[in-house]
């Protein structure tokens, strides 16, 4: 019994020990204030109104004075007594009654705005490293809505299926994302960061949820917001060291809080088109602190992907007169293609802790960890440390897709559940295999496999030497749980129709990634390939097989180089946590010649154009079939590697320091008939560069050549990608108007070199249409050195981020000291563009087309 009344007593003690305080936020005329800040006053215990004004967080038993504030309004201070039930408050909160000084400015004259500003621009770089270090607590809710979606996206019918299953009502409405994340956060200076998420919840998922932007600070010259993607340059703060000439300012006002002067001041850019923040900002009189910030972005900042977003920060003293951030809001709208879309995030700080003391090795590479149960939490946990109180529609998302969710995960493994999976695909039609392709998934109780053929119509591909060519490429994948190994097998058979040709051969892969018990990640790949193929004289060639197919058929322009050869390889390939991968390959070809066999062109119908099947611009005539056996190391890092862990895996951020990569290639004579007799090597340094306000520079620069040349056939030359298709070939990795086998080499010794300037909006900013159409100037160059007889250079200027996807430039190319050559190459650049990449051999990332 007294065991028993003793854990009643704790729990009774428990449940009393914090009581919660909660109420709504309204202005003098009775509208609801949605997002105003209510802070416990000295500390940065609080919380942040929701979108319909409500607030609530827990407070021990005790005397408080609560503090309400929201931007544009006089704040509100109450005293509360906390006891043993929950207390609800309500403020009022009146318009802000600013005190305008009777400044007279003459004609000509300077607001006093900007005496004000200049003084906080004095003040930016103390304040932003005025604490070496601290820590604090971080609640973030994040929402997207739809308000509405179009049945059908660029001529794309969207399923109804899909509409329901993402929530959206009948008229396209509906939230579609909803999260929210509890984390502690540690910084220190110069650039030092950790974030230890400790409990997460998506509606409807088991998922981690978003938790950045974690802090936007205007004490920095440029602000980053979210990614890159919305502006690679950043945008300038408007307290930056020359932000003067960015922006003009008009002083709206003073008032004051705690015996404490706050300016008011309106900011507006000067000009459109840069990537610039207009609205209000709040400086302290005296000390020139920011108060607090509403300020917003538009396409004419230069804003891309979304339409507008608006910053709101109220900061809060913690330590000291040290002020911090309390509440951030993040609105954000999304108006294109149909779609019209909103969204909220929210960010709420508490609990600071300036300067603590960190171990030596406190920060390492990983920036972000999530605790081992982040996503376990119940709905009560939620309820009771929430300090944004959930809105209605909230409530119903978490319910009604939470409950889909728990009621799929439960039935996964059932029977019914795997049967239901298999028959939603509904019946294998033969005919897809034509032009959709078939992919088909067979779920069991303990996997998942896939299998499926790509589409043969657009498979389909011409070139001289097969004629028209049918390729059927299979795939099969399925997980070993044993192994801890995915499982894949592509076997490709390839038919020509001119030279009657058939070849087929398979690739097997195994590739495992996992965390081994010291949670070093484990990333390693086995790779066994055999049979008869087609290859390209260059195997690092960019051109695909469309932009030959194209090319030949309308202007007799047969790029594409190739041969037969019955081929086997193993590969393994290692990657470690460092950022370092490994990789070792032994190949054997038994290599033979490819004939032309057609002719046929659409438009130049004496196939003036048609070359022999071989690199006829090095070699005089076909080479004599031989064997070859080749053995290759490679081995790459990017040192600095940062990392996020998940529980039960780790995922790559990036590094500042650029890659490094070496390859060493051995031709061995004498082993299963081989005739090559090599050794070359090659080194390169690459990376992306970013200059925020200057633009983006990528790079690649490599030297490498050969140690022994004795037995070296053209397959096994240095090649450099050229490229004579008005379709550019692959950026910062080709030459865009260089011969493809002209200059190929077994010298000792070459260099090359790849640079690019993405100016992001830089000058074009100044040109009317430009700036309109968001269009960005890219330049740069390419080169290689061989010798004074073999060399080549090229630059270029163009256009990219053309409709968000494609690229345009103007080439001009001197080869070995000749005459220069000029060309337009066309490719995919911009906020879309730069992330495509087509198929084909190669990493190729231009348009498939030639004009």
């Amino acid at each position: 019994m007294k065991k028993l009344l003793l854990v009643f007593f704790i729990i009774a003690s428990l449940h009393s020990s914090a009581q919660k305080i909660y109420g709504t936020v309204f202005n003098d005329k009775g509208d609801l204030l949605p997002y105003a800040s209510v802070t416990i006053k000295g500390t940065s215990i609080g919380a942040s109104a929701n979108n319909k004004a409500k607030f609530s967080f827990n407070l021990s038993p005790g005397s408080y004075t609560v503090v309400c504030q929201h931007i544009g309004f006089t704040r509100q201070e109450k005293t509360v007594v906390i006891n043993t039930v929950d207390e609800e408050v309500t403020f009022i909160l009146t318009e802000q009654k600013l005190d305008l000084k009777e400044i007279i400015i003459k004609s000509g004259g300077e607001d006093p705005a900007y005496a004000i500003i200049r003084q906080a621009i004095k003040k930016r770089s103390f304040y932003n490293k005025e604490v070496n270090a601290f820590e604090c607590d971080l609640y973030t809710k994040d929402i997207m809505k739809l308000r509405m979606l179009p049945k059908k996206i660029m001529g794309r019918k969207i399923p109804e299926e899909d509409r329901k299953s993402i929530g959206l009502d009948s008229t396209g409405k509906g939230i579609i994302y909803l999260s929210e994340s509890v984390a502690k956060v540690h910084t220190q200076q110069p650039d030092k960061f950790k974030m230890e998420v400790l409990s997460s919840r998506v509606s409807g998922s088991g998922g981690f949820g978003f938790t950045f932007p974690t802090f936007i600070s205007f004490y920095t010259n440029n602000v980053k917001v979210f990614t890159e993607k919305f502006n690679p340059r950043g945008f300038i703060s408007p307290i930056a060291d020359g932000a003067i000439g960015f922006y003009k300012f008009k002083f709206l006002g003073s008032f004051f809080e705690d015996g404490k002067e706050i300016n008011k001041i309106l900011v507006i850019p000067r000009r459109n088109y840069e990537p610039l923040f207009s609205g209000i900002i709040f400086i302290t009189e005296g000390d020139w602190r920011i108060h607090s910030c509403d300020l917003t972005l538009t396409k004419t900042s230069q804003l891309e992907i979304i339409d507008t977003l608006q910053i709101t920060q109220i900061y809060v003293p913690v330590k000291n007169d040290i002020l911090r951030v309390k509440n951030q809001l993040l609105h954000f709208n999304f108006k294109q293609f149909g779609i019209d879309a909103i969204g909220n995030f929210v960010n709420v700080y508490s609990s600071y802790n300036i300067n603590p003391v960190y171990a030596k090795k406190y920060f390492d590479k990983i920036i972000i960890k999530y605790d081992t149960a982040v996503n376990k939490k119940s709905a009560a946990y939620w309820d009771t440390i929430r300090p944004v109180p959930l809105e209605a529609e909230e409530k119903k998302d978490y319910q009604v897709k939470d409950s889909i969710f728990q009621l799929e995960k439960d039935s996964l493994l059932s029977k019914r559940s795997v049967d239901s999976l298999n028959k939603k695909q509904g019946k294998l039609k033969p005919l897809d295999i034509f032009w959709k392709g078939i992919d088909r998934k067979h779920y069991t109780k303990t996997n998942i496999t896939t299998w499926g053929i790509e589409s043969l119509i657009k498979s389909l591909e011409y070139n001289t030497a097969e004629g028209v060519v049918a390729t059927a490429n299979f795939y099969y994948n399925r997980y070993l749980k044993k192994l801890r190994s995915n499982f894949s097998v592509q076997p490709h058979i390839r038919y020509g129709f001119n030279n009657t040709h058939l070849n087929a051969w398979a690739d097997i892969d195994f590739n495992t990634r996992d965390l081994s018990t010291d949670k070093k990640i484990k990333r390693q790949s086995w790779s066994l390939s055999g049979g008869k193929r087609v290859s390209q004289f260059n195997n690092e060639s960019t051109i695909t097989p469309l932009n030959n197919t194209i090319n030949t058929l309308i202007w007799g322009d047969n790029f594409m180089k190739t041969y037969e050869n019955y081929f086997g390889s193993v590969g393994f390939t290692k990657r470690y946590e460092s950022g370092l991968r490994l990789a070792i390959n032994t190949l054997y070809e038994d290599r033979v010649p490819l004939e032309n066999t057609a002719n046929f062109t659409l438009i130049k119908k004496d196939s003036v154009n048609i070359t022999p099947n071989y690199p006829y611009e090095k070699i005089a005539q076909q080479f004599t079939p031989h064997q070859a056996v080749i053995i290759s190391f490679d081995v790459s890092i990017k040192p600095g590697q940062q990392y996020i862990q998940f529980p039960n895996n780790k995922m790559p951020v990036g590094s500042k320091y650029p890659t490094f990569s070496f390859n060493y290639t051995k031709g061995i004579e004498n082993i299963f008939g081989s005739d090559v007799n090599f050794d070359k090597w090659k080194f390169s340094i690459s990376d992306d560069k970013n200059l925020k306000l200057a633009g983006t520079i990528k790079y690649k620069i490599g030297i490498g050549g050969f140690l022994n040349n004795k037995k070296v056939l053209i397959q096994d030359y240095q090649h450099f990608n050229g490229n004579r298709s008005t379709a550019a070939s692959e950026y910062v990795n080709s030459f865009q108007l260089a011969k493809y086998y002209a200059n190929s080499t077994t010298a000792k010794f070459y260099s090359i070199g790849h640079i690019e300037h993405h100016f992001n909006g830089l000058l074009t900013n100044k040109i009317p249409l430009f700036k309109r159409l968001n269009w960005n100037l890219v330049a740069g160059s390419n080169a290689f050195y061989v010798n004074n007889k073999n060399n080549y250079a090229e630059g270029f200027i163009g256009l990219e981020n053309i409709f968000k996807i494609l690229r345009v430039d103007f080439v001009a190319a001197y080869a070995n000291g000749n005459k220069g050559l000029t060309g337009i190459r066309i490719g995919f650049g911009g906020v879309i563009g730069g992330g495509v990449r087509t198929g084909g051999s190669g990493r190729n990332r231009s348009l498939s087309i030639s004009l």
